[in-house]
């Protein structure tokens, strides 16, 4: 039995195995893609204090495993599709294996909603985005395009106004669903223009985005010439499989305390997958770290 198992291998589950690990307790990182998380699509990351400069995000995924590693962790490759109470623990049962641990922590993450364009997966990392805050700044000086029509689509367009030569702001219907006075302070920067009742068809480009083509409703179709494409249709925390251990909200994320306790002893969660009001990397390594430290509290309890 392990002192602690964690579910997922993002910056959130990498650095709670680094602390739980220099806490002399006994981890299990289990993970059923790659390891890194969303991090590993950015092509650069420069707001990650401590870093000098930019780092590949594969890069700074690979120092997180390497350092988790280095401590004493275990890795492992599975899909958890449940976790089970037991006396002294919890099982975690995977497709290939049953896992038992003192304590879990889930940090399992969230997955930015696609289009579904055969183009949108070719081009990802290579224009195609899902986060304004992390790449903004590789496109400033050239035309970009958001797509959405809530919060953080209205957030990622006036963002990027202040770096991209043009955003164009693309939403299906003809209103949008974020805040009123966002819609006015856009409709106010002359480098914004907003492209209505219209979806995407087609990111084009080979190694690289070069346009994107959109149609609209009444079947008339527009090529934008962009160098970088900021898809902000919403996020799913990929966390349903555990709703009978934790406690999820409205929009399916986990509810917990500040110290990342959820409503199971000895359960814990971190990182994207929790409900909070900033997702970014430093805050994922921030709940990792909370999360390590509390879940080995409560194995030190035991």
């Amino acid at each position: 039995m392990y002192d602690i198992i964690i579910i997922g291998a993002g910056p959130a589950g990498l650095t709670a195995a680094i602390y739980a690990s220099r806490a002399m307790k006994s981890v299990l990182i289990v993970e059923k893609e790659g390891f890194g998380g969303q991090i590993v699509l950015s092509p650069g990351v420069e707001n990650y204090p401590g870093v000098q400069g930019s780092i590949n995000g594969a890069d700074l995924a690979n120092t997180l495993v390497e350092k988790a590693i280095e401590f004493g962790a275990i890795t492992e490759f599975d899909e958890i599709v449940g976790i089970e109470s037991i006396d002294g623990g919890f099982i975690c049962h995977g497709y290939y294996g049953h896992y038992t641990g003192k304590a879990v922590i889930i940090a399992a993450g969230a997955h930015h909603r696609k289009l579904g364009l055969e183009s949108e997966e070719r081009l990802t990392g290579r224009g195609v985005s899902y986060c304004a805050v992390c790449d903004g700044a590789f496109f400033k000086g050239k035309p970009v395009a958001v797509i959405g029509g809530g919060s953080t689509a209205l957030a990622d367009a006036l963002l990027l106004s202040d770096l991209a030569e043009k955003v164009y702001l693309i939403h299906r219907r003809d209103e949008f669903r974020g805040e009123a006075h966002v819609v006015e302070r856009l409709r106010k920067k002359e480098n914004v223009e907003f492209v209505l009742n219209a979806v995407p068809e087609e990111f084009v480009g080979e190694s690289k985005l070069e346009a994107l083509r959109v149609k609209f409703k009444d079947g008339s179709e527009r090529t934008l010439e962009v160098s970088g494409a900021f898809v902000a249709i919403g996020q799913t925390p990929s966390i349903s499989e555990f709703k009978g251990m934790i406690e999820l909200d409205e929009s399916g994320y986990a509810l917990s305390t500040e110290d990342c306790l959820t409503r199971t002893p000895g359960v814990f969660v971190a990182g994207d997958c929790r409900r909070k009001a900033v997702r970014q990397l430093t805050t994922a390594t921030a709940d990792g770290t909370v999360a390590a430290l509390a879940a080995c509290d409560y194995v030190d309890d035991l």
